[in-house]
């Protein structure tokens, strides 16, 4: 079942949104958080988590009264900024305590900010104890598509991504037969239109100055070698009921397209606004109805002219090799996730080259055996094996 046959569907609740956000300190836990302030009558926070921010976890809870909070980092769990969380708040460590949170039976939305393919989990409890999932882990639907998306009931999964945020948006009401393509939107990065010789000797500097979106240091990389966007066609594949080779990239620099459906009319219909994930947040949490905005709007008089462009799959390979790994399916895409995990962050320390993620990725892909999904457990094993060669190929790598 993609999650567009989902979407007619209208989730009904008597009173405020009662929210867990896991991974509340980084890019989207923080402007979620933005979103409960603007909606403070609306939404209710009662649970959070970090990996090891505990400072900011403690100001947040203090905030917004939380009643639970975890720590991901169980050595963490001493720090003496921990004793000023509010009184009776109960505060559990490891990332089981972090999963724990999604199961809460005073949580109705669950929105998943956690960072790669450790989100997997907490994203598949929330979905099993019949939570609202609002996720922007898209690492979850990747590695483990086969195994959540049967769990998710109608209008109960709602992603916070902005480009399949706008899908979900465009395909509300339609019929899922009628989709011809989908064309999921790209800034293109900083290092639109070079050549592939001069990604050689770029730094994680320059990598890490996105033309238009401010977000986390992984998923900033993800977005320069453009595996992002092939971790979101894989996604789209999952969501959408799509093959891999109908969901299109086309690069949009200006970042006011969030994506678009073509249907076999020819009719396209896309979603636009500012480049603010405060939008696809809010949605998240307001569906089905639609609240006041908490983002600047647009002139659209003003606006700068829309111009598209081509994603070049010789230059940055990284996209192209998520669409293999997506046309094989199976374990493959968890591999190459892992992968993709393990050198993007040897590259933000300086310990390999922009290219190196793309061929460190390759190789694992190549080494891996793809098999049936079965088991989240089956999924932990296939991650770990392919960061232990990620990090054997990338032992041989000279920056």
């Amino acid at each position: 079942m993609s999650i567009f046959e989902m979407s007619a569907s209208s989730v009904h609740r008597d009173g405020p949104v009662r929210v867990a956000v896991l991974g509340c300190s980084g890019s989207i836990g923080t402007q979620t958080l933005d979103v409960c302030r603007r909606h403070a009558d609306r939404v209710r926070v009662v649970a959070l988590s970090v990996n090891s921010s505990t400072g900011s976890l403690v100001s947040a809870a203090r905030e917004f009264g939380c009643a639970h909070v975890a720590v991901s980092d169980a050595g963490r769990a001493a720090d003496p900024v921990l004793s000023e969380l509010p009184e009776g708040c109960a505060c559990g460590a490891g990332p089981r305590a972090v999963t724990e949170l999604a199961c809460l039976p005073e949580v109705d939305v669950v929105v998943n900010a956690l960072v790669g393919f450790a989100g997997i989990h907490a994203g598949y409890a929330a979905l099993e104890a019949g939570k609202s999932l609002a996720y922007a882990n898209k690492e979850s639907i990747v590695c483990g598509g086969d195994l959540i998306m049967p769990l998710a009931r109608p209008g109960m999964l709602i992603p916070v991504d902005s480009e399949h945020s706008a899908i979900y948006q465009c395909l509300v009401g339609e019929d899922p037969e009628s989709v011809r393509r989908i064309w999921l939107t790209c800034s293109g990065g900083p290092f639109y239109g070079r050549a592939r010789e001069e990604l050689a000797g770029v730094t994680a500097a320059d990598a890490l100055a996105h033309p238009t979106w401010s977000m986390g240091e992984k998923i900033t990389i993800d977005s320069a070698t453009l595996m992002n966007k092939g971790l979101e066609v894989i996604e789209a594949h999952h969501l959408f009921d799509q093959p891999i080779d109908s969901v299109r990239v086309l690069v949009h620099r200006q970042s006011k397209i969030h994506s678009m459906v073509e249907f076999v009319d020819g009719v396209v219909k896309a979603q636009l606004g500012g480049s603010d994930m405060r939008a696809p947040i809010q949605y998240a949490l307001s569906y089905p109805e639609r609240w006041e905005a908490s983002v600047e709007r647009i002139d659209w008089c003003s606006a700068d002219p829309l111009t598209f462009g081509e994603a070049d799959e010789c230059a940055f390979g990284c996209l192209a090799l998520a669409r293999e790994a997506g046309r094989a399916g199976g374990t493959l895409p968890c591999a190459m996730n892992a992968a993709n995990e393990v050198a993007n962050e040897s590259f933000r320390q300086g310990m390999c080259g922009f290219l190196d993620i793309e061929s460190t990725v390759a190789r694992v892909m190549e080494l891996t055996p793809v098999e049936r999904v079965e088991s989240l457990e089956q999924l932990d094993e296939v991650d770990a094996r392919a960061r232990a060669l990620a990090r054997d190929v990338l032992s041989e790598v000279r920056p």
